[in-house]
């Protein structure tokens, strides 16, 4: 029998880290973008908090996520949007042969309707958002990422937003959507809208999901987008 002499794949060892379903669990309720507390997560997982300890511990170690410490207790959260989309891919492939009913029912629907994908917008909303940017001309195609127009510029600024520095190509770019087979919007512009739509409470979190819920300031605020 012949031996391979090539070095194991780096991503070995990841895969096998998010490959046990409880910390799968663990990762999958981060992905909300939120720093969480080991209970929440061992909550998250249905798992004791000293087995949760554990789990936590290796996902530290892989640099798979990051912590937090304030007064006596610690926080958890993804180490970043890189590992946060690797997972939406993984979400990605094993949803691609899921029937369509499957996302009208359950605790489906309401992540079809909006989600957070990180730190940005998806599901349904997101797409929404995603082409109305476009089709406003508020973002302008260059090179595989998007850039700000002037007009795009004025419009979010007379929302009150403090845009980003456009310096790379992370600043805007598409992600493709799991759940809607289509594109929803990334980068630092992306995280921006999130997070001050939160502030302006133009959507609220779901408690306990990752699913968000438009509100009528939102709509308000966002109506020449979402048409």
């Amino acid at each position: 029998m012949m031996h391979s002499t090539a070095p194991e794949p780096r991503f070995a060892k990841i895969a096998a880290m998010i490959g046990d379903p409880t910390r799968a669990r663990m990762l999958a309720a981060l992905m909300g973008g939120q720093y969480m507390a080991a209970g929440e997560l061992a909550a998250a997982a249905g798992i004791t908090a000293q087995t949760a300890s554990t789990h936590i511990a290796k996902l530290l170690d892989a640099e798979l996520v990051v912590t937090r410490t304030q007064g006596r207790h610690r926080y958890f959260r993804l180490a970043d949007a890189d590992i946060a989309h690797a997972l939406e891919a993984l979400s990605l492939v094993a949803e691609r042969n899921a029937s369509a009913s499957k996302w009208e029912q359950g605790a489906y629907k309401p992540l079809k309707l909006a989600r957070t994908c990180y730190s940005h917008i998806a599901g349904e909303l997101g797409v929404r958002l995603y082409d109305g940017l476009l089709e406003r001309a508020t973002i302008a195609a260059c090179e595989g990422h998007f850039v700000l127009t002037d007009q795009g510029r004025a419009d979010l600024q007379a929302l009150g937003i403090a845009l980003p520095t456009a310096t790379s190509r992370r600043f805007a770019h598409p992600c493709f959507d799991w759940s809607e087979r289509r594109d929803h919007l990334a980068g630092a512009l992306a995280v921006t809208l999130f997070e001050h739509g939160l502030e302006q409470r133009w959507w609220r979190r779901a408690e306990g999901s990752r699913a968000l819920m438009l509100t009528a300031g939102g709509e308000r605020a966002l109506g020449k987008w979402l048409t």
